[in-house]
C-alpha cells in the first residue's frame, strides 16, 4: 500500500527590524505566508508564488530552515501526512493585496506574536524560524 505525502511550503520573511511576515487569514487568525505545492513548478518556485499570492510581496527563496512532519508539530492529527518544508526568505519588494486567502499582512517581533492558527503555525515554529533568520551558520532541522 503506497501512501502520499502531501507537502507545503512555509516562508519566513524577517525585515530590517528582525521582524517577522504574518498574513491575517479569512478566520482572523495569523500565520506564516504557505501552501500546497503545485505539481508544475518547484518546491522553491512555489514558495515565491504563495507570498506573492498571500501577502502581495516579491521575496527570493533563499535557504531551507526545517523539514518537519505536520502530525509530530501541529494539532489535530490528520490521517494523511504532511511535509512542511519551512523556507527563509528576502523581501525584494511589493505590498499587500487583498485577496481571497488573507485580508492583511503585518510584521510581527518575537515577543509581539499574534492569535496563531495553531493548527498550521505554532509559536515554537515561529521561533525557530526567527532563530534561523538570526543564524547564518543555520543547520537544516528535519524530523
Amino acid at each position: 500500500l503506497h501512501k502520499a505525502i502531501r507537502r507545503q511550503r512555509q516562508m519566513c520573511i524577517r525585515d530590517r527590524n528582525d521582524r517577522i511576515l504574518l498574513v491575517r487569514e479569512q478566520n482572523g487568525k495569523w500565520s506564516l505566508p504557505g501552501g500546497w505545492v503545485d505539481v508544475d513548478k518547484s518546491v522553491g518556485e512555489n514558495a515565491v508564488k504563495e507570498v506573492l499570492e498571500e501577502a502581495g510581496l516579491r521575496v527570493t527563496a533563499d535557504r531551507i530552515i526545517a523539514v518537519q512532519d505536520r502530525n509530530r508539530h501541529n494539532l489535530p492529527r490528520y490521517a494523511y501526512n504532511i511535509c512542511k518544508i519551512f523556507f527563509l526568505c528576502t523581501l525584494t519588494g511589493g505590498e499587500f493585496q487583498a485577496n481571497a486567502e488573507t485580508t492583511e499582512s503585518r510584521w510581527y517581533a518575537e515577543d509581539e506574536l499574534p492569535q496563531l492558527a495553531e493548527e498550521k503555525k505554532k509559536a515554537e515554529q515561529l521561533q525557530m524560524c526567527f532563530a534561523a533568520s538570526r543564524n547564518p551558520n543555520w543547520h537544516i532541522l528535519f524530523d
